[in-house]
């Protein structure tokens, strides 16, 4: 096997070298060499990638190259850079560690009429450094129905009309050609160090010869036959001893082929192809070689097909996906055949559920109930169970109404003491007191007995209205100073309840902590079982369960943020985000809503204990309630890390992020200007806004 040919090789001048410079200087002077130096467009696209390259691929000397079948004259970036920018566009569907394992590895392609259409398309994607191209034809007019080439390359060897269409595509690409064709004598040679072989040739014999010489130097053969897509895979580099054709030829051997006519070759081609499985139309052309027609017929359209299915499996097999040996069809024909027949896609969302419809209470403890269904939650789970008797309601954590970031049950314990305190309320507007008795049951859970006593609570009283309209809210906002009066009465509000709040107005902080909160935000969806839980608390028109969980008619999306959130639904998607540690994106909504943000309250709990926990979430429910009585939209957020706190918490929460969700909690803690061990009842988003916001369902009493 020889280099690439002269009259099919593109020069790389280096103006380094002494006798490139001179041979560059003779060409420019030529008066016949046509120059094209489009050098700064190319070197301004090279600067502005992102990531923006290294310095020294940025300062990387350019080369000139010389193509002499088209007496041209073409000043390109040098070999890295240019490479970087020609095969940006390929990621992430080829990322660039992986683009760099595919610029180590060596292919052979034999037979150039579909091998045409694969060599190429194996250049254009950058799968391999070094291509080998082998066929003896030369390139006649019949040919131009699948081979991508002109009347202008007729006569020309098939290797060089290849091998000049790569160079012009990509000059520092390693071509090789045997122009003389796989036989006995070149075979060893061609396949020596070879990566994958690609076998596309039309003569029977030489596809057995050229399999009988892959299993000796345990090389994988891909075909491609251009029929209804058919793509065989022999992994003779995992299976040496496996059967050629898998078996469909039995022991017939290359020697034995040598020779035979097209029409006695039909039998073997029709075993290896499958008689039963090709197209009606190609094994009627079948019955009529050397009668109506020729040869077998092949389209150009399932010869570019074939590039791409090929490009596929070369890239599982070179970066070590699965692709076992076997066989499979890439029907278009087929495919198109069911067109129509799959599903539509999913209604628009234009509005929620409806609103599960409130009872009339008919006594005060049936007031309580309602109250109490009105509480917020995290994921709108809902974690109690309330009973009653003439005077006593008692609420009670449900452990199985529980989520992911809900730790030890701190979220769920939080959420009841909302409903607690809501219950009191409905009480209070009776002109009773309820008095809550809680009762640590252990495991995290707890329970809540408020027993009715005749005397008026003329402070919780008043806040009746508000805290049954109270919601979630979250539309951007204008970001507006609040008053001191307003913070004033938040920090009040909580404390009445034994709990504690911050109110965090500066800019730089807001935005330190919308960094915060939007990783922690990607950090959950690159997380396995938090994004699927995530994803289980949405409900989409149509799904079931539509009391409990988050409407995402509420989640006050666009239409174009609504189609990414659709994306984001796919776990796959988020492995390939995890695997690769971006994602940046994920947290842009949270970012985007804190940059709307007035301020944000944050709310303690007095301690660490069940009854503390109850404590905070009376504190969040006051502290939520005063915020709207106030005009302002309240929207809670709740980072990954909020209700963790020992390291075995973390780890369970994400055993691969739980490092950076602890630095993330004491990053938030000390931009706060709070301890590191400060146990956090609730995170709520205060915003100046006008639209409305819509109403979660609830689970019926």
């Amino acid at each position: 096997m020889t280099d690439a040919l002269t009259g099919s090789a593109a020069l790389v001048l280096d103006p380094h070298s002494e006798n490139d410079r001179a041979v560059v200087e003779s060409l420019l002077g030529d008066g016949v060499t046509v120059v094209l130096d489009t050098l700064d467009a190319q070197a301004r696209g090279l600067s502005a990638l992102v990531p923006r390259p290294d310095d020294d691929v940025l300062d990387e000397s350019p080369r000139w190259v010389h193509y002499p079948w088209r007496r041209t004259l073409v000043r390109v970036l040098g070999p890295r850079g240019f490479r970087r920018l020609r095969l940006d566009r390929n990621r992430n569907k080829i990322t660039a560690e992986e683009q760099d394992r595919f610029g180590a590895a060596k292919i052979g392609v034999v037979g150039l009429s579909v091998g045409h259409a694969v060599a190429h398309t194996l250049a254009l994607e950058g799968l391999c450094g070094e291509l080998r191209v082998a066929d003896f034809d030369e390139l006649e007019l019949s040919n131009l129905n699948r081979i991508p080439s002109t009347v202008l390359d007729l006569g020309e060897s098939k290797t060089d009309i290849v091998s000049r269409r790569i160079a012009e595509l990509d000059p520092y690409l390693s071509v090789r050609v045997e122009a003389r064709g796989i036989t006995a004598d070149t075979v060893d040679d061609f396949l020596d160090g070879l990566d994958i072989v690609v076998e596309e040739c039309d003569s029977l014999d030489v596809k057995v010869l050229l399999r009988e010489a892959a299993k000796r130097h345990r090389i994988p053969v891909i075909m491609e036959t251009s029929d209804r897509g058919l793509l065989d895979v022999e992994r003779f580099d995992l299976e040496p001893d496996r059967p050629i054709f898998h078996g469909a030829v039995g022991t017939l051997s290359s020697g034995a082929l040598s020779g035979l006519s097209t029409r006695d070759k039909a039998p073997h081609v029709m075993s290896i192809l499958g008689a039963s499985d090709v197209s009606a139309r190609f094994a009627a052309s079948m019955v009529e070689v050397d009668r109506t027609i020729s040869t077998w017929p092949q389209l150009g359209s399932d010869v570019a097909l074939g590039g791409a299915t090929v490009a596929a499996v070369v890239r599982r097999i070179v970066l070590g996906l699965s692709i076992p040996s076997g066989r499979t069809r890439v029907d278009v024909d087929g495919a198109l055949d069911t067109l129509g027949t799959t599903e539509s896609a999913r209604d628009p969302i234009d509005e929620p559920a409806p609103t599960t419809a409130p009872t009339t209470p008919t006594s005060v403890v049936d007031s309580m109930v309602e109250a109490a269904r009105r509480a917020p939650s995290g994921g709108n789970v809902q974690p109690w169970i309330v009973t009653t008797s003439d005077d006593v309601v008692t609420i009670t954590l449900d452990p199985l109404r529980t989520t992911g970031l809900d730790v030890a049950h701190r979220g769920s314990r939080i959420a009841l003491g909302a409903a607690v305190f809501n219950t009191r309320v409905a009480a209070a507007r009776a002109g009773l007191t309820a008095v809550p008795t809680v009762v640590d049951e252990g495991d995290g859970r707890v329970r809540v007995d408020l027993t009715l006593a005749r005397r008026p609570d003329t402070a919780l009283a008043p806040l009746h209205e508000a805290m049954m309209r109270r919601s979630t809210n979250r539309h951007p906002g204008t970001p507006t100073a609040l008053a001191d009066e307003v913070v004033r009465d938040l920090r009040a509000a909580a404390a009445a309840e034994d709990g504690s709040a911050i109110v965090i107005t500066d800019r730089a902080a807001l935005s330190e902590i919308g960094e915060i909160l939007a990783e922690s935000d990607r950090l959950r969806y690159l997380t396995t079982t938090l994004h699927a839980e995530m994803m289980s608390e949405l409900r989409w028109p149509g799904d079931d369960d539509p009391d409990t969980g988050i409407d995402v008619a509420t989640l006050a999306l666009d239409a174009t943020d609504l189609v990414k959130l659709d994306v984001a639904r796919r776990p796959d998607v988020m492995r390939l985000l995890a695997d690769w540690d971006t994602g940046t994106a994920l947290g842009d909504d949270t970012r985007d809503r804190m940059a709307t943000t007035s301020a944000v309250l944050v709310v303690f709990a007095p301690g660490t204990t069940g009854r503390d926990h109850v404590v905070a979430g009376g504190a969040v429910e006051r502290a939520w309630i005063t915020a709207e009585l106030h005009g302002l939209a309240v929207h809670p957020v709740s980072p990954v890390f909020l209700y963790a706190s020992e390291e075995h918490e973390f780890d369970a929460l994400s055993p691969r992020y739980a490092e950076r969700l602890r630095a993330l909690r004491h990053r938030f803690l000390d931009t706060a200007g709070q301890p590191p061990d400060k146990p956090v009842g609730l995170v709520l988003r205060l915003s100046h806004c006008a639209i409305p916001a819509v109403r979660s369902r609830r689970r019926p009493r």
